[in-house]
C-alpha cells in the first residue's frame, strides 16, 4: 500500500451522486434493435466481451474510459483525463454568478470519445456509452431544446442568501414535511433550493429541466429523459414510489412541466446524433444507456461488499458519501435530525448516507499553496503528515465556511481559533489537521448511519479517489474502530461499465453478482484498526 500513498491530485479527488432484472427498457423498437445488432456484433468478434465506454465527470476531474467487460473480466483503460472547475462569472442577474463550463465539458466528452476508436482492437466494436455525474446542478432548455445560460455551481450562494432559494423554499414547505417527502438531507444546494432561486422569467422560458449527465445524453441523442438515481438528489422525487412529486413542484412555484420523463439504470435513451456520430468517429447506431448517473450510485454498484448488511461505505473525493445500502428509505424523526438523506440507487436500492464534505479541503489548501508560490507537492506533504504526532486540532468539516472557493488554510486556523484550539502551522500539520477532521466525520457518519438503520457494520468500504490516501485510510480504520477495505479507486466508472454490461447481457445477475467480479478483479487492501495493511483476501 506504500505506493499508494503518492496519487495525483486528480486521482486523490477523482470521482465525486432498476429494476431488479437489470433489464434495460428501450425509448423504441428501432434504438432497441439497434443495440442488440451493435452488442451481437461486437461479442461475437470480440471473443465474450464488450466493450463499454464510461464518462465519469466528477466536480474537479472528468475522465472518458474505456472498459472491457465479460464474465471474469472487468477492465478499464483510460482514454481521456481532464481537470474540472467552475468559472466565476460577474453581474447580478442569472447570467453572473459562479456556473459550470458545460459546452467545456462536452468539448471534453466528445475529445475523450473520439479517442476511443483507436483504442480498439481488430474485431472490437463500443457495445454502449453511459454518462455519469455530480449530483443537484442542471440546464435549462426552452421550447425548441436551447440552453438557456450555463448551469449554476453548486457552490455558487444565490440559495443560502437572504431572500435565497433556501428562505422561499422553506416558507412554503418547512424542512421536516419536505423530509417527509422526499427523504433528503439539508443541503443548501439541493435542487429544488436552486429551482427557487431563479428568476421567474427564467423558469416562464424554460420547456425543461435537465440535471448534467441528461442534458449531455441529449446533446450525444436528443433524448430528453431524467435517470432516477440522480433525480433523487433534486427533492422533488418522492423515494417510495421513485414518481416526481408533482404536487410539490407547483407549490414551490416549479412547474411540473419542467420536469422530464423518468429512465432507469440499463434503460437505452438513444443512439448517437448523426453529426455527433461523424465528430467522434463511431457508428450512429452506437447506444447511450442510461446508468447511474449521480456518480455516487455508480460508484455504490461497485463496492465490493460480500455482505451487504454488515458492510458501510465510503465513496471519498471532492464530497465524502458516507452509509449504508438499504432496501427502503427511513424517513424518521431521528433521521430527519441526524441530517441523512435518502437517495435512489440501482436496482431500487436505497443509498442512505450523509454527504461529508470531502477532499475538497485538501485540493483547495494545494491550489492556495501554489497560488502564493509554494512547490509543495501532495506525495511530499502526505508522507510529512503520516509523522505529525496524533492529538491535533480536528474542525467540523461541514462548516459552510470551507463550502466556497478559497483560502482553506487560512479557515481552518480561523475554525480552531473560534473552537480554542491552536491552529495548524505548517502544510503538514494543516493537511494531518484535514485528514484527521475527515476521519472523524467519517466515524460519526458510519456510527449515525448504523444506528438509524438498526444495521452492524463489520466493514467499511472506501471506494473513490481518496482509497489511495493510505494516511486517510489508516486515519479512518482507527476512528470507526472497523476493518476498512479500500478500493477500487475508479469505482465509479467501474460502476458505470457494469450497468451498461448487464444491461446488453454481457454478464448477468444481481448487484451481488457484479460485485463478486469487482472482487474477483480489482486490486483491494484491507486496512486494520491498528494500522496494518494487507491485500484484500489475506491476512
Amino acid at each position: 500500500m506504500d505506493t499508494e500513498v503518492n496519487p495525483t491530485v486528480a486521482e486523490l479527488v477523482g470521482g465525486d451522486f432498476t429494476h431488479a432484472t437489470g433489464l434495460h427498457v428501450p425509448v423504441d423498437a428501432g434504438v432497441a434493435a439497434a443495440f442488440v445488432r451493435q452488442e451481437g456484433s461486437a461479442m461475437s468478434a470480440a471473443g465474450g466481451h464488450g466493450c463499454f465506454v464510461a464518462v465519469d465527470l466528477g466536480a474537479t476531474s472528468g475522465r472518458v474510459v474505456l472498459a472491457r467487460v465479460g464474465p471474469g473480466r472487468l477492465e478499464l483503460e483510460e482514454v481521456h483525463r481532464f481537470a474540472n472547475s467552475a468559472v466565476h462569472l460577474p453581474g447580478g442577474g442569472p447570467g453572473g454568478g459562479l456556473h459550470w463550463d458545460v459546452l467545456g465539458l462536452f468539448r471534453e466528452v466528445l475529445a475523450g470519445l473520439r479517442g476511443v476508436g483507436p483504442r480498439l482492437a481488430d474485431g472490437e466494436r463500443v457495445t454502449s456509452i453511459g454518462i455519469d455525474t455530480w449530483a443537484v446542478d442542471y440546464g435549462l432548455l426552452d421550447a425548441g431544446g436551447e440552453l438557456l445560460g450555463l448551469p449554476f455551481c453548486y457552490r455558487d450562494e444565490r440559495t443560502s442568501r437572504d431572500g435565497g432559494g433556501v428562505e422561499r423554499v422553506h416558507g412554503v414547505a418547512p424542512h421536516p414535511e419536505l423530509y417527509r417527502r422526499n427523504g433528503l438531507q439539508f443541503l443548501p444546494f439541493n435542487t429544488l433550493y436552486q429551482l427557487a432561486a431563479e428568476p421567474p422569467s427564467r423558469l416562464a422560458a424554460a420547456s425543461t429541466m435537465l440535471l448534467l449527465p441528461d442534458l449531455l445524453a441529449y446533446w450525444l441523442t436528443g433524448a430528453v429523459g431524467a435517470e432516477v438515481t440522480n433525480a433523487s438528489t433534486t427533492g422533488l422525487l418522492d423515494p417510495r414510489t421513485r414518481a416526481w412529486d408533482a404536487e410539490l413542484a407547483e407549490r414551490l412555484g416549479v412547474p411540473a412541466s419542467l420536469l422530464p420523463p423518468l429512465r432507469h439504470p440499463g434503460e437505452v435513451l438513444g443512439t448517437l446524433l448523426p453529426h455527433v456520430a461523424a465528430a467522434i468517429g463511431l457508428p450512429a447506431s452506437t447506444p447511450v444507456v442510461a446508468v447511474g448517473s449521480h456518480d455516487t450510485a455508480s460508484a455504490v454498484v461497485a463496492v465490493p461488499a460480500t455482505n451487504g448488511a454488515r458492510a458501510a461505505y465510503i465513496s471519498s473525493g471532492t464530497w465524502s458519501l458516507v452509509g449504508v445500502e438499504l432496501d427502503a428509505p427511513v424517513l424518521s424523526a431521528d433521521s430527519l435530525t441526524a441530517n441523512f438523506t435518502n437517495e435512489g440507487g440501482v436496482d431500487g436500492r436505497v443509498r442512505f448516507l450523509r454527504n461529508v464534505t470531502g477532499l475538497w479541503l485538501l485540493t483547495e489548501s494545494l491550489r492556495t499553496w501554489h497560488a502564493t508560490g509554494s512547490d509543495v507537492e501532495l506525495s511530499a506533504v502526505l508522507t510529512a503528515a503520516a509523522q505529525v504526532p496524533d492529538g491535533g486540532p480536528i474542525v467540523d468539516v461541514a462548516d459552510p465556511a470551507f463550502m466556497p472557493p478559497g483560502d482553506m488554510p487560512a479557515r481552518i486556523a480561523a475554525a480552531c481559533r473560534v473552537s480554542g484550539q491552536e491552529p495548524p502551522v505548517g502544510q503538514a500539520d494543516v493537511v494531518r489537521c484535514i485528514l484527521d477532521s475527515l476521519a472523524a466525520a467519517y466515524a460519526r457518519a458510519v456510527a449515525d448511519a448504523a444506528r438509524l438503520s438498526a444495521r452492524r457494520p463489520e466493514i467499511v468500504h472506501m471506494v473513490g479517489g481518496g482509497s489511495r490516501n493510505a494516511l486517510l485510510a489508516r486515519l479512518t480504520a482507527r476512528s470507526t474502530g472497523l476493518l476498512v477495505i479500500t478500493g477500487p479507486v475508479e469505482a465509479t466508472a467501474l460502476g458505470n461499465a457494469l450497468v451498461q454490461a448487464r444491461a446488453a447481457g454481457t454478464v448477468k445477475g444481481d448487484l451481488e453478482t457484479l460485485r463478486a467480479l469487482v472482487r474477483a478483479t480489482q486490486p483491494l487492501h484491507r486496512v486494520h484498526p491498528d494500522g496494518a495493511v494487507f491485500p484484500a483476501g489475506t491476512g
